[in-house]
C-alpha cells in the first residue's frame, strides 16, 4: 500500500531534480568555456556526452520499474546525480568533467522517465493534466539553477554555487527512502514478446519522433541561449544566465496553466497552439534587433514548449497503459537521441555559420513537428 499524496510528492521532487540536471550544463557553459578554453564545437560535444548518458538511462528505466517498481530506481538515481553534480563543480580537467556529465545524464534520464511513468500510473483519469503539474517542478528545478548562478556569480565561483545546489539533492533522496511506492506491474517477469511488439507500433514511433525533435530543441535553447545572448548582444556571463532563467520561468508558468485547462480542453488543439507559439518565439529570438525583444521571444519559446512533453506522454500513457514504463522508455529514448543530435550539430554549424544563423534550426524543426502531429491526429488519438 502507498499514500498517493506522498508518492505524488516524490514524483514532483524527482522531476525537480531532473530540471536541475537539464539546466546545469547550459547554465555553466559560458564559465566552462572560459575556464577550460574550449571552442563552441568542443562545448557542443559536452551535450552529446551528457545526452548519451540520458539515452541509456531512458532505455533502462522502463523495464526496471515495470519489473521492480519505483523506489529503488528513484533512490539510486538521486545518489548518482548528487555525486555527478559535485563532480561537475569540482572537476579540475575536461575528462573528469565529461565523466561527471555522463553519469548525471544517465541518472537524469532514468529519474525523468520514472517520475513521468509514476504520475501516469497513479492518475487514471487525465494523465496529461497530472503530467503538466509534474512539469511545473521540472520548471522550478531548471529555473533555479540559472537564477541562482546569475544572482551569485559576482560573489562566488560557479564551482561553489553548483556544489551547493548538488547538496540540496540530499533532501529528496531522504524522502524517497522513507515512503512506500506502487508495486511492480510485472513482478513475475516482463512479457518480453509484448514489450518487443511496441517497436512496431507506428503511433508510438510517431509520438517518439515528436519527442526526438522536442528534446533536441529544448537542449539547444536551454544549452545555447546564454551563449547566444553573450555573442549577439554582448551580455556578461551573469546577465546571460539570468536571461536564460526567463525561458524556464515561462515554461513553468505555462505548465501551471496547462494543468488547469487540460481537464476540459481539447488536447490536440492545445498542443497545436503550443507548437505554433514556440515556433513564433524562436523566430522572434533569432531575428530580434535588440536584446529585450529577443528575451520576449525566448519567453514565448518556453511558454510554447511547455505543452509538448506532458501531452505527448499523456497520449502514450493512455494508449499503452499495460506497459507504460516500457512505452515511456521507448519514446523518451527517441527523445534523448534528439537531445544528443541537435546540440551537437548546433555546435558544429555555429562554428561555421555563427550561432544566430544556426538557431534557425529551431523554427524549421518545430514546423516539421506540426506536420508529424497532423499525421498523428489522423490516426486517431484521445482528444
Amino acid at each position: 500500500m502507498y499514500n498517493k499524496k506522498s508518492v505524488t510528492s516524490a514524483a514532483f521532487l524527482a522531476m525537480l531534480i531532473f530540471g536541475i540536471v537539464m539546466a546545469v550544463l547550459g547554465s555553466v557553459l559560458p564559465s566552462v568555456i572560459d575556464k577550460f578554453r574550449i571552442t563552441v564545437v568542443n562545448a557542443g560535444a559536452l551535450f552529446v556526452i551528457m545526452n548519451l548518458g540520458m539515452l541509456l538511462g531512458s532505455m533502462i528505466f522502463g523495464p526496471v520499474v515495470d519489473r521492480y517498481g519505483y523506489k529503488g530506481l528513484l533512490t539510486v538515481c538521486a545518489v548518482i546525480i548528487f555525486a555527478g553534480i559535485e563532480g561537475i563543480a569540482l572537476s579540475p580537467t575536461i575528462p573528469l568533467l565529461k565523466i561527471s556529465l555522463f553519469f548525471v545524464g544517465f541518472a537524469g534520464g532514468a529519474i525523468n522517465g520514472g517520475a513521468n511513468a509514476l504520475v501516469a500510473d497513479i492518475n487514471e483519469g487525465n494523465k496529461s493534466s497530472g503530467l503538466s503539474y509534474l512539469g511545473v517542478f521540472f520548471g522550478i528545478g531548471a529555473f533555479s539553477v540559472p537564477f541562482i548562478l546569475g544572482s551569485l556569480l559576482d560573489h562566488f565561483s560557479y564551482e561553489t554555487i553548483i556544489g551547493a545546489v548538488g547538496i540540496l539533492i540530499l533532501i529528496p533522496l531522504l524522502f524517497f527512502t522513507l515512503i512506500s511506492f506502487p508495486g511492480a506491474k510485472h513482478s513475475q517477469g516482463l512479457p518480453l514478446k509484448e514489450s518487443a511488439a511496441l517497436l512496431k507500433e507506428n503511433l508510438l514511433l510517431l509520438l517518439g519522433m515528436m519527442l526526438f525533435i522536442q528534446s533536441g530543441l529544448e537542449m539547444v535553447i536551454s544549452g545555447w541561449s546564454s551563449t547566444f545572448f553573450s555573442e549577439r548582444f554582448h551580455t556578461g556571463p551573469r546577465e546571460a544566465v539570468l536571461l536564460l532563467s526567463v525561458y524556464w520561468l515561462a515554461l513553468m508558468i505555462a505548465r501551471i496553466i496547462l494543468g488547469k485547462i487540460l481537464v476540459h480542453a481539447n488536447h490536440t488543439f492545445v498542443l497545436n497552439i503550443g507548437l505554433i507559439i514556440a515556433l513564433t518565439g524562436t523566430l522572434i529570438m533569432v531575428f530580434a534587433p535588440v536584446k529585450y525583444i529577443a528575451v520576449a521571444g525566448l519567453a514565448l519559446t518556453g511558454f510554447g514548449f511547455a505543452a509538448v512533453f506532458p501531452m505527448v506522454l499523456g497520449f502514450v500513457g493512455d494508449a499503452y497503459a499495460r506497459l507504460s514504463g516500457t512505452a515511456f522508455s521507448l519514446v523518451l529514448a527517441l527523445g534523448l537521441l534528439g537531445g544528443m543530435f541537435f546540440p551537437w550539430i548546433t555546435g558544429i554549424l555555429a562554428g561555421k555559420f555563427g550561432l544566430q544563423n544556426t538557431l534557425l534550426i529551431a523554427p524549421i524543426s518545430l514546423f516539421a513537428s506540426l506536420i508529424i502531429f497532423g499525421v498523428i491526429r489522423k490516426r486517431g488519438i484521445k482528444q
